[in-house]
């Protein structure tokens, strides 16, 4: 089911706890409010649509790549950027990696890492940041 965006900063900011085969139904809404929004947001993480729990999704092309549980385990190569966010009003200045390595559960809840660089990787970082409950 499609959710509306959060935008209280007090909710966005607390960590999200980890996601688990019985959250499949938050993985579902997730997934169906970025395919709404696709023409404006890159990613999303659960927060943003109300749900505490460490899940992501993010466009690659056309095809939305879901994320539970994601941890970043490697990155290199710090740069300056600035990013907008579908919660927040505005860009913010912030650091990000071009290259990254994630550790994460697909839709069927099976572990996988896998490498990321350039625009995904700063998405992927972004949505993770709001599993942590950092905000840009």
């Amino acid at each position: 089911m499609i959710k509306e965006i959060i935008h209280d900063v007090h909710f966005l900011s607390q960590k999200s706890t980890p996601a688990t085969s019985a959250d499949i139904q938050a993985v579902r809404d997730l997934k169906a409010t970025f395919i709404a929004n696709s023409d404006r947001a890159a990613g999303l993480a659960a927060n943003m649509i109300g749900i505490h729990k460490r899940i992501i999704v993010f466009g690659l092309g056309k095809l939305p790549v879901m994320m539970i549980n994601p941890e970043i385990i490697a990155q290199d190569t710090p740069y300056q950027t600035t990013e907008g966010c579908l919660s927040l009003d505005g860009v913010r200045p912030t650091q990000r990696f071009k290259h990254i390595t994630v550790k994460f559960q697909n839709e069927q809840f099976q572990w996988q890492t896998q490498d990321f660089t350039d625009l995904i990787a700063e998405v992927i970082q972004h949505e993770i940041d709001h599993c942590n409950g950092i905000l840009i």
